[in-house]
């Protein structure tokens, strides 16, 4: 049975060396963008290939765009064949912080189709904390050749989010930390606040106080409650750049909720236009 949601550290560790499996460790820091791979360098899972947010889980930077832009689709299929995925292949994402960064890994390959890809549970810490096998230096799989196209309709885009703004069944999540959310704490992006309308539910709620996935129907109830009446199709999680908030779609899978749909763009490129409404000091969720 493939593992599409989560996976814990005790049943990846009896797949170490299951042929057909792929491991990615996407451990990343948005202020040291090299991090990420230099850790990986030191220690890693065994057999785990590394997938950098910026480069590989993320399209070239410009102007108009947000801080992580959706990859192109050849390029992406590119980078997927490369690490050694192809249709048969399991594939198990880790980072250092709970699912935040490679939770949109795990995002994407579903996006293009590939539904066996799980996180595992309480990340690269809670594999230390259990003193599991470690590894150093740099892992690289056999190419394969992975297909796919993109689901677009999962993705809003800029111009959708602005035609229904103040519209009444329409719901946006900012996954953002509360202070983010509120303006009074802005660390990253130019511009403090969020889109007009949008309530908070901070990702790390998600999570036990020991950084695991609360259970999925503690998860279905806490969502449920957040998006009663709303259809999923009008129900669009967004963050500071499209990355954690796909923490929320994997919650809500594991929750067996249906699928909300991702602003790509989210905060960062919101705020690329100075006509766009913001708010801020709004309570949060």
């Amino acid at each position: 049975m493939p593992y599409e949601t989560i996976i814990s550290c005790a049943d990846l560790m009896t797949h170490l060396h299951t042929p057909g499996w792929v491991i990615i460790d996407c451990r990343f820091d948005l202020a040291r963008p090299e991090w990420g791979e230099e850790e990986y360098r030191k220690l890693h899972i065994p057999s785990a290939v590394y997938a950098n947010t910026d480069t590989v889980l993320s399209g070239p930077k410009a102007p108009a765009l947000g801080r992580h832009p959706l990859p192109e689709p050849n390029t992406f299929l590119a980078s997927m064949s490369r690490l050694g995925i192809d249709s048969d292949t399991q594939v198990v994402v880790y980072d250092a912080s709970q699912g935040s960064f490679s939770s949109r890994l795990w995002f994407l390959l579903r996006f293009y189709g590939h539904t066996k890809v799980a996180v595992l549970d309480g990340s690269f810490t809670e594999w230390i904390k259990q003193g599991l096998q470690l590894e150093s230096g740099q892992e690289t799989n056999s190419p394969k050749i992975f297909t796919g196209s993109p689901h677009q309709e999962w993705i809003v885009s800029t111009n959708e989010v602005e035609q229904n703004l103040h519209k009444a069944d329409w719901l946006m999540i900012d996954a953002r930390a509360a202070e983010r959310y509120s303006g009074n704490l802005e660390t990253i992006d130019p511009v403090a606040g969020h889109i007009p309308g949008a309530v908070n539910r901070f990702w790390g709620l998600n999570l036990t106080k020991d950084g695991l996935f609360l259970p999925p129907e503690t998860l279905r109830t806490q969502f449920s409650d957040l998006t009663k009446g709303f259809a999923p199709a009008r129900t669009v999680v967004y963050c500071g750049s499209g990355v954690t908030s796909t923490h929320h779609l994997l919650a809500l899978a594991i929750a067996g909720l249906p699928q909300a749909r991702l602003y790509a763009g989210s905060w960062s490129k919101w705020i690329r236009d100075p006509n766009h409404p913001i708010i801020q000091k709004e309570t949060s969720w």
